[in-house]
């Protein structure tokens, strides 16, 4: 099991390197000069100059490349200041540390994903095993039906919707915005409580259908009914067994959306008005600052590795047969 996970934390480094790599030479092929932005309108070819030195775009992509890395692993030295690993740079548009920038945003997202996770958890799980507990029954096609109407739905559509709903018609609820959870938990609660709220309803829709099936597959299985045949309470096999054999791929799902999550939920972000990782990413891409968009892809991606190494140890608490291997 450590050889495996080992295996797969040296792949994850690679695939980091090969992303910052891909980022890095996608940048350069954008035709407008990024230099162009921080020059403003009365720009001269003087001053343009001066701003590629300082941001270091007059060497070579290979040059800049090998900069930018040797900072995220040892620092580097700036006219704003030096800057402590893991340094992204600083950005083009408003001379701030990346890393500085990230970390301000960070808690906003992930605030964001903890408690939708705990949401969409709770009821998805929750509902699959009711229906699956239920099959063929009417509550078993009410939550089956359910779950098919919301999983077609986007985030960007149910959130005006529930917006104008629960905020601007009836005023139950006051429009989205983040607070600290150190400065005040009621209002981080809540100020997040609606995109909470929907963003629960899209992903139980999913989970409620997929821990269904995998619950339902499970019942069949011939260890299952081998424990029912020795006298075993239906609640206990249920658990014991049928249970925790269906979470395998729920646990790969869960695993994918969380390190989505935590990356950046750009479109829950832009629906709500919040600043958080994922509304960096798209300002980063619009105003073509390379080092916040070297930042926020690195950190996304570091992310979503570090859920699927995750994913791949509780499968060995999970499937006996994985620790094994």
């Amino acid at each position: 099991m450590f050889k495996f996970l080992l295996r797969r934390s040296v792949g994850a480094f690679v695939i980091l390197i090969l992303i910052s790599a891909f980022t890095f030479a996608m940048f350069f092929a954008i035709p407008q000069d990024p230099a162009l932005l921080a020059c403003g309108k009365n720009c001269t070819p003087q001053n343009l100059a001066i701003i590629h030195e300082n941001l270091g775009l007059d060497k070579p992509i290979t040059a800049q490349y090998w900069e930018f890395m040797k900072g995220v692993v040892a620092g580097r030295d700036f006219a704003v200041g030096h800057c402590d690993a893991p340094c992204f740079g600083v950005s083009f548009n408003n001379d701030q540390m990346v890393w500085d920038t990230i970390i301000d945003r960070l808690p906003l997202t992930v605030s964001l994903t903890v408690g939708g996770l705990v949401l969409f958890l709770t009821l998805g799980l929750g509902a699959g095993m009711i229906a699956a507990r239920n099959k063929g029954t009417m509550i078993d096609k009410t939550f089956s039906s359910a779950s098919l109407v919301l999983s077609s739905m986007q985030i960007y559509f149910l959130g005006p919707i529930v917006l104008g709903a629960l905020v601007y018609s009836t005023g139950w609820l006051s429009a989205p915005k983040y607070v600290p959870i150190t400065e005040n938990p009621a209002a981080w609660f809540v100020g997040l409580l609606i995109p909470w709220f929907v963003m629960s309803l899209i992903f139980t829709a999913n989970y409620t259908r997929m821990s269904r099936s995998t619950l339902i597959e499970q019942m069949q299985e011939d260890h299952v009914r081998t424990a029912k045949a020795k006298g075993m309470s239906e609640r206990y096999v249920f658990f014991r067994y049928a249970w925790r054999g269906s979470l395998t791929p729920i646990v790969t799902i869960l695993g994918i959306d969380l390190g989505a999550l935590l990356g950046g939920a750009i479109v829950t972000e832009l629906t709500f008005s919040l600043a958080g990782v994922g509304r960096l990413a798209v300002d980063s891409v619009l105003y073509k600052d390379l080092p916040l968009t070297m930042g926020v892809m690195l950190v996304s991606a570091a992310f979503i590795l570090l859920c699927n190494l995750v994913v791949d140890a509780v499968y060995g608490f999970i499937d006996p047969r994985v620790r094994l291997s």
